[in-house]
């Protein structure tokens, strides 16, 4: 599983607030992720801008 930390203050989560990405979707030709907090309690549904704009890719789990 992927693991992402936020860069900046974003949809009302804080910096450095850490995620997993649980869905990667592509429908013709538009990425879509849905990721998860650390503690799995929260979704969060964006784009691919969104994800490469705001979150910082920190390896895998």
């Amino acid at each position: 599983m992927k693991k992402y930390k936020l860069k900046n203050k974003f949809k009302g989560y804080k910096k450095g607030t850490r995620f997993y990405v649980i869905v990667e979707s592509e429908f013709i030709g538009v990425k879509e992720y849905v990721l998860r907090t650390e503690d799995l309690l929260e979704r969060l549904s964006i784009s691919e801008s969104e994800l490469e704009k705001h979150f910082l890719f920190l390896g895998y789990k």
